[in-house]
């Protein structure tokens, strides 16, 4: 019973990492991004997208991101398998949806579908990614009929903060 609490527990802290991950990208939260993924991690979004290290593609995006008038991701099917004490396996698929307005106030949303396949390392108790490989299956780009004014906050005066 003790092994199989601690692997619960153990998959529990990885998926909430993930959410934190999804999160950070929609809040634009730099702290938040660079926690989800070891200092020395590695990520591979495919060539011509990024390939270096977790906290770089935190910062690439935080740099990208403004330009958008708003984003979602979110994550399902999330598969985790834990090899040993300090070492996991998972799988998530990831949809990623980003909307800009051009100059005449059209919407024009970018959607990628795919997967993130990542290792992880749990260093000084806590699980963090120590390498990521995105896997796009499909995107599904284009003009977007509807004009909608958010009510989310892209950043920490989300209420979704709760005043921290």
């Amino acid at each position: 019973m003790k092994d199989e609490l601690r692997e619960l527990l153990d998959k529990q802290a990885i998926t909430e990492k993930l959410y934190e991950y999804c999160r950070s990208m929609d809040r634009m939260d730099e702290e938040l991004g660079k926690a989800c993924f070891h200092e020395d991690a590695v990520a591979d979004y495919g060539v011509g997208v990024f390939q270096g290290t977790g906290h770089g593609f935190v910062e690439m995006c935080m740099k990208a991101h403004p330009m958008f008038h708003s984003h979602a991701h979110q994550l399902a099917n999330i598969l985790i398998w834990i090899k040993g004490e300090n070492q996991a396996l998972s799988e998530s698929y990831v949809d990623a949806t980003l909307r800009r307005i051009d100059e005449e106030g059209n919407a024009y949303d970018i959607r990628n579908l795919g997967r993130y396949v990542d290792e992880w390392e749990k260093r000084e108790g806590t699980w963090r990614i120590s390498d990521r490989k995105y896997l796009l299956d499909f995107d599904q780009s284009g003009s977007n009929a509807g004009i909608f004014e958010t009510t989310s906050k892209r950043d920490r005066s989300d209420p979704s903060y709760f005043g921290d």
